[in-house]
């Protein structure tokens, strides 16, 4: 694995010199897409499925050890993996399956739940984003994996997280800037200067530890700040100068992990470990933003699968009651299913809802609709990873990019043709 995992020299150089393609409305260029809603744009895909599922096209069985999501650009797929020893972050040329390029993130991060690298890479034209477990956050080239710089959360940011699982999130860029979360007294964000490293700012009003949570943009009340969530609270500051904008208190306890959805002036965030959910209205304020709370349920307690808002209805996996559908505005269960599949993580796309089962590899298509459970397919990945998991499960998401669904189990990788 160590040997795969290396940067080959010869290939790197070739394709270093090479144009990346444009960014494609089809792309998913970062942690729940473009704009990390965890919907996909796309259409004209597949509404039902075939008895035996859609055509499996190929296994990549060298993503190594980890968690990580896979980022879709053009032709390439970016994700990371460990070896023995090490993180990686690596590329994969979609046409041929061949590794094009790996990029050393910094050492193995290993935990009860499972080891490796959690976050997903963060594509933003010619760079590269990613966090390891152990806090190293590198910017790399896209064309040939070569690493521009490195920061670690703790010792060059004073970052501190609020448990011992590791560094999860997924960075965001934002203009030219890239903002992370490394917790702690310092601030609990950081805005970097993407190109150098540099910080620009912290959060010095906002010093949380931080979760396992990935930041999200909004722009309630005519102010472009950042929303996060952490162990103790939902709060947003602003991109300008991480000035704290709102801090609504909302514990949650071991680890709070899900990205909170954004939707206009609102924005819901739900946890498990028994925080339940939470519908906040984000209003101005003199200079700042007032939150006031619309409404708080344990209805939808979402471990870390993820939530997705379709129209006008939130759905996703509650530990309190199964596949759940809420009506956002509301907080009312309009249905719940907890037979038919179980638990584990969510991705949209064009009326549909990808749920992909932590325990056995089950994909199955439902329609995102309030009249209930309307399956239209499912299949199983044909193998699960042989590496150890020790206490984990199927905890990637699942991607849906270009016609194609993206699924991963630790070092296996399947590509499915669902258009």
């Amino acid at each position: 694995m160590k040997k795969q995992l290396l940067p080959m020299r010869c290939i790197v150089v070739f394709f270093a010199g090479l144009a990346l393609l444009p960014l494609h409305a089809a792309d998913w260029p970062q942690w729940q897409g473009p704009d990390r809603t965890n919907v996909s744009t796309e259409t004209g895909l597949l509404k039902q499925w075939p008895a035996t599922g859609p055509k499996l096209l190929w296994t990549f069985t060298q993503a190594g050890t980890g968690y990580s999501e896979p980022a879709i650009v053009g032709d390439r797929l970016y994700t990371m993996g460990a070896d023995q020893t090490t993180e990686y972050l690596f590329a994969i040329d979609l046409k041929t399956r061949k590794r094009l390029w790996s990029a050393e993130i910094g050492p193995r991060f290993t935990n009860g739940w499972g080891d490796g690298p959690r976050g997903t890479p963060t594509v933003d034209g010619d760079l590269i984003f990613a966090l390891g477990g152990q806090g190293n956050l590198v910017c790399v080239k896209a064309g040939g994996g070569q690493k521009y710089w490195t920061k670690n959360m703790q010792r060059d940011l004073g970052g501190k997280m609020m448990s011992g699982w590791g560094y999860t999130e997924s960075p965001l860029v934002d203009g030219d800037a890239v903002v992370c979360t490394p917790g702690g007294k310092q601030g609990t964000l950081a805005a970097l200067d993407k190109n150098t490293g540099e910080v620009r700012w912290r959060s010095t009003e906002f010093t949380d530890d931080a979760g396992y949570s990935s930041l999200v943009v909004s722009e309630a009340g005519g102010i472009r700040q950042y929303v996060q969530r952490t162990g103790a609270s939902v709060s947003g500051v602003a991109a300008k100068d991480g000035r704290l904008l709102w801090r609504f208190p909302h514990a949650a306890r071991t680890a709070a992990i899900p990205t909170p959805i954004v939707s206009e002036n609102y924005v819901f965030s739900t946890s498990g470990y028994g925080a339940g959910c939470v519908l906040i209205k984000l209003m101005p304020i003199n200079n700042g933003i007032k939150a006031e709370k619309v409404y708080a349920n344990s209805d939808m307690t979402n471990h870390h699968g993820g939530v997705v808002k379709v129209g006008d209805y939130v759905y996703g996996y509650s530990d309190r009651g199964g596949w759940t559908c809420m009506e956002f505005m509301t907080g009312k269960v309009v249905w719940k299913e907890t037979r038919k599949l179980g638990k584990g993580s969510i991705t949209a796309a064009d009326g549909r809802l990808y749920c992909y089962s932590e325990n056995d590899g089950t994909v199955a298509l439902i329609e995102a609709s309030p009249e209930g459970w309307k399956e239209s397919g499912r299949f199983k990945i044909p193998k699960q990873t042989k590496l150890p998991r020790k206490s984990g499960h199927i905890w990637t998401h699942p991607v849906v990019a270009n016609g194609r669904l993206y699924l991963r189990d630790q070092d296996l990788i399947f590509c499915y043709q669902v258009k």
